[in-house]
């Protein structure tokens, strides 16, 4: 393992430059690069990322990797924001991952971009840690954006529960996983069940399911005769909960149901990502937040599993609340 500086984030009022640290393993080669934290509340992002890094240390160690096998890990690359508490760049409120492929002699955002992006030019796969734009909870899963440029076979070698495939929107256009796919690096996005706080379980299950795209793709060089979760599991890398790839669920975005609340107050939930609902079963409620009232009850609007819950206690009228996985 070597840590290397990638660049300092600078010209920062009443503040020193901060530097942005990579940690390599293996050969030169470009072979995977996986970006952590972008956003200054993306905690359980930077934590996955340290943990895949103290993972592949002691492969490293063991002599595990292919001669060819080259990664780059990067925990962290908004240190700034997240020394303050704030979600976005704090100068002006901008989002970091709506800047790619950035600007050189741009604005701040554009410039961290663009520092971030050449740093991970190249490389033959991409994955991105990443956080939803709404406060709340995942079942784990992997993403693939529908670019034309993608595998989307490639994703079951994660062996996580659920491949959501998207199709990109005109926002989605300047995030680093669209730019990382169309400058030829075959990108996933990897969501955990949070944000802003630490899940040990899924951010375990997270960093394990790299190891094991790794190992499926011959790149820990071991035998695996006993299959590759036992292989890695024997040698206690992996301690999350994955599937084989043949029982990932595969799931188009546009075909999630969206649940809404109508009214506005605090929010109290029932149900959780990855509970199985059926029709008419109650989800959530809104209570009023002077008197504890009901205000609205929240039911299923069909059978299936829940993808998405909203956490933030207070939430304002239509929002949505829950996404759901209607059973077919």
């Amino acid at each position: 393992m070597r840590q290397i500086k990638l660049f300092t984030i600078d010209a920062l009022p009443y503040r020193q430059p901060i530097p942005v640290y990579g940690y390599r393993f293996g050969s030169r080669e470009k072979t995977l690069a996986v970006m952590g934290s972008i956003r200054g509340d993306e905690v359980q992002q930077m934590y996955v990322a340290a943990r895949l890094v103290r993972k592949l240390s002691e492969l490293e160690k063991q002599g595990a990797f292919a001669q060819d096998l080259g990664v780059l890990v990067v925990p962290c690359a908004g240190q700034f924001s997240m020394n303050v508490g704030k979600r976005f760049w704090p100068l002006d409120n901008t989002d970091i991952n709506r800047m790619f492929p950035g600007y050189g002699a741009g604005e701040t955002t554009q410039r961290l971009a663009d520092r971030i992006f050449t740093a991970l030019q190249g490389y033959k796969w991409g994955i991105h840690l990443s956080s939803f734009y709404l406060p709340g909870d995942f079942v784990p899963h992997v993403r693939i954006m529908d670019t034309g440029y993608e595998d989307n076979e490639e994703g079951l070698d994660f062996g996580l529960p659920y491949l959501m495939i998207r199709k990109p929107r005109p926002y989605d256009t300047t995030t680093l996983n669209y730019n990382w796919q169309v400058w030829e690096t075959r990108t996933f996005s990897i969501y955990t069940r949070t944000t802003d706080r630490i899940d040990e379980e899924s951010a375990e299950m997270a960093a394990d399911s790299i190891l094991l795209f790794l190992a499926k793709k011959g790149m820990l060089p071991y035998k695996l005769p006993k299959g590759v979760l036992q292989f890695l599991s024997e040698r206690g890398m992996l301690t999350g909960k994955l599937t084989e790839g043949s029982k990932t669920i595969t799931v188009k975005e546009e075909n999630l149901v969206n649940i809404h609340n109508k009214t506005g107050g605090i929010l109290i939930r029932y149900r959780h990502p990855a509970d199985f609902v059926k029709a008419g079963n109650l989800l959530a409620e809104i209570i009023d937040p002077y008197t504890t009232d009901v205000r609205e009850r929240i039911c299923a609007p069909a059978d299936g599993t829940l993808f998405f819950a909203h956490h933030a206690q207070l939430i304002a009228g239509h929002s949505i609340v829950y996404r759901l996985i209607v059973q077919r």
